[in-house]
C-alpha cells in the first residue's frame, strides 16, 4: 500500500530500439538467433565441463559459473524485448520493471566477480605454479563464488530498495530495451541524490576494483611471460588466459565505454548500443572465445560433435 502512495503509475513503456517498422522482423530474426546461440553455446560449456573429469579444475569451475551467469543475464533482457517486438506492445508492469532492472544489476555485477576471480586464478597459475594447487583449493574456489553472489545481491538489492522508495508521476516511457536504472531514476520526481551517490558507490566497488584487480593480475602475468626464456614457453602460456583476457576486454570495454566516456549527443542511442554489447553480444561471443582459444574446450567440443555424427 506504502507504495501505490507514492507513484501514480502501475507499469512503464519501454521504447526500445531505434528500429525502423519495416526493419522490424529482420532485427527480430537476429537478435532471436543470438540469444538462442547464447542460451545453447553456454549450456554446451557446462555440460562439457560437467562430463569431462579433466575438466574439473578451478579454472573451469569458474568458466563454468560465467557460463551460467551468461544465461541468466542474456535472460533477463531479451526474452522480453523478442515479445515486445513481436507483439508490438510496448509495456511491462511496475513490479516487473523493478524486478527486471534488480536482476539485471545482479548478473551484472556477478560477471564482473567472476571475471576477476578467473584472472586471479591465472596469476597464480603462471606467476606460482608451484602453488597452485594448495592456493586454488576447492574451498576457496567455493568461497570466491560464494562470496560473489553475496556482494552481488547486496549491491541489487540495496538499489531495489532504495528505488522502491522513489515516487514516479506522470512521465512512465523508458528510454531503453529494458529497465535501466539511470533511466528509470530519470523518470522519477522524487529525490534521487542518494540513488545516484548509492549507484556511484557501488559501481565503484562491483566495477572498479574488480577491474583495477584483473589489471593488476595481467600486468604480473606480462612480467612473469616476459622472463620465459622459450617462445614456445611464452605462447602455451598465453594460450592459457588468451581467452579470459579477450572476454575481460570485451565486457568491461563497452561499459567504460558508457560510463566512463559520456557523450552528451545522441546519448541515448549510445548507451542502447553499448547496453546491447555487454547484455547480448558478450554472452554470446563467450563460447566461441573459449571454444576457439582454449585447446581443451575445442578438443572436447570436437569431440563431443563427433560423438553425435557418429550416434546419427
Amino acid at each position: 500500500m506504502e507504495r501505490e502512495n507514492k507513484t501514480s503509475i502501475s507499469e512503464f513503456r519501454l521504447l526500445g530500439l531505434p528500429i525502423r517498422p519495416q526493419h522490424h522482423v529482420l532485427f527480430y530474426i537476429l537478435f532471436l538467433s543470438m540469444y538462442l546461440t547464447t542460451v545453447l553455446g553456454n549450456l554446451l560449456i557446462i555440460f562439457l565441463i560437467r562430463l569431462d573429469s579433466h575438466l574439473h579444475t578451478p579454472m573451469y569451475f569458474f568458466l563454468s559459473h560465467l557460463a551460467f551467469t551468461d544465461v541468466c543475464f542474456s535472460s533477463v533482457t531479451t526474452p522480453k524485448m523478442l515479445v515486445n517486438m513481436q507483439t508490438g506492445s510496448q509495456t511491462i508492469p511496475y513490479n516487473g520493471c523493478i524486478s527486471q532492472m534488480c536482476f539485471f544489476i545482479f548478473f551484472t555485477d556477478l560477471d564482473s566477480f567472476l571475471l576477476t576471480a578467473m584472472a586471479y586464478d591465472r596469476y597464480v597459475a603462471i606467476c606460482h605454479p608451484l602453488y597452485y594447487t594448495t592456493v586454488m583449493s576447492q574451498s576457496l574456489c567455493s568461497l570466491l563464488v560464494v562470496g560473489s553472489w553475496i556482494v552481488s545481491c547486496a549491491s541489487s538489492f540495496s538499489h531495489t530498495l532504495l528505488l522502491a522508495q522513489l515516487s514516479f508521476c506522470a512521465e512512465n516511457s523508458v528510454s531503453h530495451f529494458f529497465c535501466d536504472l539511470a533511466a528509470l531514476l530519470k523518470l522519477s520526481c522524487s529525490d534521487t541524490s542518494l540513488n545516484e551517490l548509492v549507484m556511484f558507490t557501488m559501481g565503484t566497488i562491483v566495477i572498479m576494483l574488480p577491474l583495477i584487480c584483473v589489471l593488476v593480475s595481467y600486468i604480473h602475468i606480462t612480467a612473469t611471460i616476459l622472463k620465459i626464456p622459450s617462445t614456445k614457453g611464452t605462447c602455451k602460456t598465453l594460450s592459457t588466459c588468451g581467452s579470459h583476457l579477450s572476454v575481460v576486454s570485451l565486457y568491461y570495454g563497452t561499459i567504460i565505454g558508457q560510463y566512463l566516456f559520456p557523450s552528451s549527443r545522441n546519448s541515448n542511442i549510445k548507451d542502447i548500443i553499448s547496453a546491447m554489447m555487454y547484455t547480448v553480444v558478450t554472452p554470446m561471443l563467450n563460447p566461441f572465445i573459449y571454444s576457439l582459444r582454449n585447446r581443451d574446450m575445442k578438443a572436447k567440443s570436437i569431440n563431443f560433435s563427433s560423438s553425435l555424427s557418429s550416434s546419427e
